[in-house]
C-alpha cells in the first residue's frame, strides 16, 4: 500500500480531521487522525494490518511470539497484524495510570514481542508499553505502527516500522500559534 492509499482509507471515512486537537501527548495539532474510524471497518483494518506486516523484515516475523498493544488506541490494529503474523495478540491497559497486562494475559519468559500502536507521536505510550512489557518478562524486539507522525524523532529504543511517515506539524502546549489558539481545543485521544 502506498502512502496515498493509505490516507485515501483515512479520508474516506473521514479518519483525517481537521481543527485544533490536544493530543494523547500532550501536543497542539491543526490535524488529527481518528485511527479508531478507519480500522471500524474489518476488511480495511485487516488490508492495513497486512500492509504494515509486510514492511516488517522477514527475519524479524520469524523471532516474533507474541503481538502486544497498549489500549485503547492499539486494541485494533494489534488484534489485526496479530492475524495477519499467525500470532496471539495481548493488550495492555492502564487501571491506576501504569500499563499493565490483564484478564488473564501473560507473557512466557522472554518472548519475543512485537508492539503495535495506531499512531506514534512523541513515543511516550510506546516507551511505557514496552517498559511494561519488559516488567512482565518479555522482550520487545520491534515496534509497529500505522502512522509515524513524530517526523522521525520518536526514539522508542527499539527498531520502529511504520506504515506511513505522516508530517503534520505539532506544538508544545507553550508554542501554538496564535491562529490555531483562536480554534477552541478538541482532545479525541484515549488519556484524559
Amino acid at each position: 500500500m502506498t502512502e496515498e492509499e493509505v490516507l485515501h482509507e483515512f479520508r474516506s471515512c473521514e479518519a483525517l480531521l481537521e481543527g485544533h486537537f490536544k493530543l494523547s501527548s500532550g501536543r497542539h495539532s491543526a490535524h488529527y487522525l481518528q485511527c479508531a474510524r478507519v480500522l471500524m471497518n474489518p476488511d480495511r483494518a485487516g488490508s492495513l494490518a497486512i500492509a504494515l506486516a509486510q514492511k516488517l523484515p522477514r527475519e524479524l516475523r520469524n523471532q516474533i511470539d507474541v503481538v502486544v498493544s497498549p489500549a485503547m488506541g492499539g486494541i485494533i490494529i494489534g488484534h489485526e497484524m496479530g492475524r495477519a503474523l499467525g500470532k496471539d495478540a495481548l493488550f495492555l491497559e492502564r487501571p491506576e495510570g501504569t500499563f499493565e497486562l490483564r484478564r488473564g494475559f501473560r507473557l512466557d519468559p522472554g518472548a519475543k514481542v512485537l508492539m503495535v500502536e495506531d499512531v506514534v507521536t512523541t513515543g511516550l505510550s510506546s516507551r511505557e508499553a514496552i517498559e511494561a512489557v519488559r516488567r512482565e518478562g518479555g522482550e520487545v524486539i520491534a515496534e509497529a505502527a500505522l502512522v509515524d507522525r513524530s517526523n522521525g524523532t520518536a526514539d522508542l529504543g527499539v527498531p520502529f516500522y511504520p506504515l506511513i511517515d505522516i508530517r503534520f506539524p505539532s506544538y508544545a502546549e507553550d508554542e501554538v500559534p496564535a491562529e490555531l489558539a483562536a480554534i477552541p481545543v478538541t482532545k479525541p485521544g484515549s488519556r484524559r
